[in-house]
């Protein structure tokens, strides 16, 4: 018996050991980071001078948090951060917390707490981010295709920058955390469509060569966004790896390439899994809240466990979705009659989330995917998913010699099949 994560609490997995094997990130640390060692990594940064030699008395300084979709340990990280920026003379009116929502609702009063901690969140201006609001934004370049690059005109009001986030898989962009907190967490939707959409071939159908999940080099999403990354340029960068718990037990501070880079290696090693097989059946949850926040964040697990499941199998999949499908449209795209009309749709008319359903479509079209999840069943139904009350239903009509995996950190932690 195994419980796993499902929103902030968990449900019970009973499995046959005999033919299930559990897949999980390998143990690290085996405890959240302190605020001494925290406060070490900032002082002895990768490929950059120290916080108080980059960041000094009549600076300006605009930080770069995540908003409620990402376990980033930032409440930790950025109460100590905003006390060591003002212990070096910056005053605390000079000093705001943007939120990367990229197109993403707003922050709410009580995950801005949650995020911040009541300490800094009454004491330190903070900023939503709106990609569809003219206003707040302004144009610093074009990107290679010719489309315009806007961002958050706040990222040129202030005189330093700090991006903070998490690294982990992204099924498309190889990695979150880095160059991703300014594009797309803080860019105009137009330019985040032009950037999200290179993750796609539209010449030749499916994926464009170079673009998934754990991929840097050669990736075009993740190299666009950099380019936009590049053009802000950070004066200092903090991304963290978290624990079960969204702890901090990983930081990674310094030059925003360079330590975003050291961390994404350090996160792979430890966050894939070897299996010499792909096997019948997966049982997935995503972690628990904020992973299975909603369908969009949640399909990122189904992501992971399709790397686990044979061609026909099945996936049980744990998404509590308790914030619905993460836009009021998604579902819109469903009503294509399969991946490739959508994706016929998507070349008439690109939208990013439009993307998402693609890549959730194209899953269940190869798995029999079953879920446990808040979502009403005409949704799981127009996302041809079967809607169960429990991962024991899911299970009933299982051969009983079937073998599978059970993955409780679903979305952080990637199977690789082994080539022997």
């Amino acid at each position: 018996m195994i419980e796993l994560a499902y929103g902030r609490k968990s449900l019970p997995c009973a499995y046959d050991a005999s033919r299930f094997e559990i897949l999980a990130p390998r143990e690290t640390t085996g405890h959240p980071l302190t605020d001494v060692e925290i406060n070490d990594a900032l002082a002895a940064p990768i490929d950059s001078p120290p916080l108080e030699d980059v960041i000094g008395a009549g600076d300006s300084v605009l930080i770069v948090c995540s908003d409620a979709t990402r376990a980033t340990g930032s409440a930790q990280v950025i109460n100590l951060l905003v006390r060591r920026l003002i212990e070096n003379g910056i005053q605390p009116g000079d000093i705001a917390i943007i939120f990367a929502t990229g197109i993403h609702r707003a922050v709410t009063p009580a995950e801005k707490v949650e995020l911040l901690t009541s300490f800094i969140a009454q004491r330190i201006r903070t900023i939503n981010h709106d990609a569809y609001a003219p206003a707040q934004l302004v144009q610093i370049g074009s990107l290679e295709n010719g489309a315009p690059i806007e961002v958050n005109r706040a990222l040129q009001e202030f005189s330093k920058v700090i991006i903070t986030g998490g690294i982990g898989f992204h099924y498309f962009a190889g990695f979150t955390g880095g160059r991703k907190s300014i594009c797309p967490g803080l860019a105009a939707a137009g330019t985040i469509e032009a950037t999200h959409m290179l993750a796609l071939d539209f010449e030749h159908g499916g994926r464009r060569s170079g673009v998934g999940t754990g991929l840097l080099d050669g990736n075009g999403v993740s190299e666009e966004c950099a380019r936009v990354a590049a053009l802000v340029n950070p004066a200092f960068s903090i991304n963290t790896i978290v624990d079960d718990r969204g702890r901090a037990e990983k930081i990674f501070a310094g030059h925003w390439r360079a330590a975003h880079r050291r961390g994404c290696d350090d996160y792979v090693s430890n966050h894939s899994a070897q299996i010499k097989e792909k096997r019948e059946v997966v049982i997935v949850s995503c972690g628990g809240a904020p992973y299975d926040v909603n369908m969009i964040q949640a399909h990122k697990a189904l992501e992971m466990a399709a790397h686990a499941c044979a061609l026909g199998g099945t996936i049980i999949f744990l998404a509590e979705c308790a914030d619905g499908l993460g836009r009021a449209d998604f579902l819109k795209w469903f009503a294509s009659e399969n991946s490739a009309a959508l994706e016929d749709r998507l070349r008439a008319g690109y939208e990013v989330n439009g993307q998402t359903a693609w890549a959730l479509l194209t899953k269940t079209e190869r798995f029999r995917v079953q879920i446990v999840t808040d979502l009403t069943e005409a949704q799981t139904r127009a996302m041809r998913m079967k809607k169960i009350s429990s991962i024991a239903e899911g299970l009933q009509d299982i051969a009983a010699d079937a073998t599978g995996y059970v993955m409780p950190r679903g979305a952080a932690l990637l199977p690789v099949t082994s080539k022997t």
